[in-house]
């Protein structure tokens, strides 16, 4: 029976309608919190490591408290009382663990007696944290498989992974357990798992967020946080709730309205290495709808973008690495108590000297320097996100040793991914459509630094043009 039949209105799609739904008084935010956690509770793909039903509840009521007394601040918040959930790996929420999906890190550290800048920021949209996502180790792969588990499992379908560093965050979005995730992006992070599990999320410019006050995650500019969502304008609101004034080591990069039509886009329909057919035609498939909208399709110099990916690469191998060497050196963990590949980058890192990280930094200045010079006659590229589907669970196995085989495969299954991190540029994974074999398809958009709301309004009109779909409604959206 079709939904006009039976009378029966349709689920709320997004973080956005949810909110305005718990304003409008026709459910709460406690009603909300109660379907999330009884999703989460019975998810069977591994999203979540750790959950705090009675956080969640006792913050939902609190919400629910504060409309009721019309608080204007939690009346005006954009995310008015909706469920949502941090990632194990990042800037952290206070009262929830931060353990990088390591058994040894979860001996040394407890949970965080204070939120980072961007989840006070959260807090004050609206969103009430109450659990925390899957990641792999360290970050240090592109599924989301910490040894000691979960492991995270795409809703699409079960044998592939939703991707990783994030996918236990973008597992959580897909199967409707929250409406938005906290995420973040060092190497793709973001992007990927938005890719996997048929998701929108955004890499902002380097300095359009923030990391204050510990910095903990900056690695040397190329991270990006902000959330996972199903809709752009998700997206959009949270990028506004969250950005400036970050209090960083970087120059603000303010947000600013731009035109939406007479854009010159570059489509790129392949990756260095091999293309999937089907991703491929995701790409060239936005190219006359780009074109009805106004804006003018112009040649891109691939080759100049492929030299910048590829000096990217080396570059963020390089920064993630010394980065995770200190971290296990500043805990006291021993190679015995991580996983053999994880043991392996941080000897490698312990191996880069002072002045190899140094000309990384430089490299990555001039990278960055190509970047600019590449938009001096183009507003935005559209790319492949993926080279092909999203890859299977277990094909990234923490019990490897050969670390430059790590990051090659990284680099096959997502190409030119870290060049936005290097660069500092905003990025954006954007649904288009399903392969095939039922999995998503998706469409990586970059542009200037600057450009993050540029990226939202072509992709805005692109997401009203061919909507698309999840495997569930999220949870206490049918009202």
């Amino acid at each position: 029976m079709s939904t006009a039949q039976s009378g029966a209105a349709a689920p709320l799609p997004d973080a956005t309608a949810l909110a305005e739904a718990v304003r409008h008084g026709d459910t709460s935010a406690v009603a909300l919190m109660e379907a999330s956690i009884g999703r989460a509770q019975s998810d069977p793909h591994g999203a979540i490591c750790h959950l705090d039903p009675q956080m969640g509840l006792d913050a939902a009521k609190l919400f629910d408290k504060r409309l009721a007394s019309s608080d204007p601040e939690a009346r005006k918040a954009p995310f008015a009382g909706v469920p949502f959930l941090a990632k194990d790996l990042s800037n952290t929420a206070r009262g929830l663990p931060v353990h990088a999906g390591s058994k040894a890190l979860a001996k040394r550290v407890g949970p965080t007696e204070a939120d980072s800048l961007i989840f006070q920021r959260f807090r004050q949209a609206g969103l009430l944290p109450f659990g925390v996502t899957t990641t792999p180790e360290f970050g240090l792969a592109l599924t989301s498989e910490p040894p000691g588990g979960p492991v995270a499992r795409n809703p699409w379908n079960p044998d592939f992974s939703p991707g990783g560093s994030s996918g236990g965050a973008a597992g959580a979005v897909a199967s409707g357990i929250v409406a938005l995730a906290h995420a973040s992006d060092a190497a793709g992070s973001i992007r990927v798992p938005a890719a996997c599990c048929g998701l929108v999320g955004l890499k902002p410019s380097r300095g359009m967020t923030s990391n204050a006050p510990d910095f903990g995650n900056h690695l040397m500019g190329i991270t990006g946080e902000l959330v996972l969502a199903r809709s752009v304008r998700d997206i959009r609101a949270a990028l506004v709730a969250v950005s400036g004034h970050t209090m960083g080591p970087y120059g603000e990069v303010t947000l600013s309205g731009v035109p939406v039509k007479g854009m010159r886009i570059g489509i790129v329909d392949a990756v260095p290495g091999n293309t999937g057919t089907e991703q491929a035609e995701a790409v060239r498939s936005i190219a006359s709808l780009l074109q009805e909208q106004g804006h003018t399709i112009v040649d891109v110099d691939t080759s100049a973008l492929n030299a910048l990916a590829e000096a990217a690469d080396g570059i963020v191998s390089t920064i993630l690495s010394v980065s995770h060497a200190t971290w296990l050196d500043e805990f006291e963990i021993p190679d015995r108590e991580i996983s053999p590949i994880a043991a392996e980058v941080a000897k490698a890192g312990r191996a880069i000297s002072g002045p190899a990280l140094f000309l990384a930094g430089e490299t990555a200045a001039r990278v960055a320097y190509g970047c600019w010079k590449l938009f001096e006659n183009i507003d935005a590229i559209a790319m492949p996100m993926l080279a092909g589907p999203p890859p299977k669970v277990g094909a990234m196995p923490p019990d490897r040793t050969d670390t430059d085989a790590l990051w090659e495969q990284m680099a096959t299954i997502a190409p030119r991914t870290a060049l936005a991190n290097t660069a500092g540029i905003p990025a954006l994974s954007l649904p288009r459509g399903l392969d095939t074999s039922g999995l998503p398809l998706s469409v990586q958009m970059i542009g200037p630094i600057g450009a993050d709301l540029l990226l939202l309004d072509i992709a805005q009109n692109l997401e009203a043009s061919a909507p698309w779909h999840y495997p569930a409604d999220i949870a206490g959206a049918n009202i």
